[in-house]
């Protein structure tokens, strides 16, 4: 099992302000192995939430202390991940299990039996999931590139070509037909970091003069798709 805390902000770019801000950051960052030259890597997530939508409701609402469960998969790699994301403001903490393609199925299935035997993660998400009634409810797509720095674990990402759907739940269909989430144009950067980011690189992050927003990739798939507010 994978744990990680750190901090993690969010903030909305102009696809014109991506390039000079990459060629600075890659002056004094390392670019993740998994790129694919300037291309980056593609990521896939199928979001579960209760039937209620009692994780969507609690961001919308402005609850400190909030969490998502996810399954993900990379683009060119055949690894599964079962994911629970909490966070209380800006600090962030991430479990995550790696998981067989069948058990992948089992889940989207709506099969959580399969998480019994994972340890002490698998029987949270177990009873979680079933005590409160999640279900598959959408599936975000996008393509990342990523910076890394070894000092503080930090790592500076842009994803772009927001895509969701809620029409098909399959995460391992590669002919889903999505709507776009962000207009083509529209880059969203992270910046997640242990204890402190480092001077130099928050100097060329606010260089970029780039707008802090809160909402999740999951948030605002879901908004643009369902009368949830």
């Amino acid at each position: 099992m994978l744990d990680v805390k750190r901090s993690e902000l969010k903030y909305i770019l102009e696809d014109s302000k991506v390039s000079r801000l990459k060629r600075v950051l890659g002056a004094v960052m390392e670019p993740d192995s998994h790129n694919s030259q300037s291309d980056g890597y593609s990521i896939r997530s199928l979001y579960f939430d209760s039937v209620y939508n009692r994780d969507f409701k609690e961001k919308i609402n402005g609850l400190e202390n909030r969490k998502k469960i996810r399954l993900r998969i990379y683009g060119g790699s055949d690894i599964i991940k079962l994911e629970l994301k909490e966070k209380f403001n800006d600090l962030c903490r991430k479990r995550s299990l790696v998981i067989s393609a069948e058990e992948a199925l089992c889940l989207m299935n709506r099969d959580y039996s399969v998480l019994c035997d994972k340890g002490e993660l698998g029987k949270y998400l177990y009873f979680e999931m079933t005590e409160n009634t999640y279900i598959p409810k959408t599936i975000v797509e996008y393509r990342r590139y990523a910076f890394i720095y070894d000092i503080n674990d930090i790592r500076v990402t842009f994803d772009r070509d927001l895509m969701a759907t809620e029409a098909d739940l399959d995460l391992f269909n590669k002919d889903l037909t999505m709507y776009p989430v962000a207009p083509p144009s529209q880059i969203t950067m992270e910046v997640k970091y242990d204890s402190f980011l480092l001077s130099f690189i928050k100097d060329a992050i606010e260089k970029a003069e780039a707008s802090r927003i809160s909402n999740s990739k999951y948030i605002r798939a879901r908004l643009v798709s369902s009368s949830l507010i």
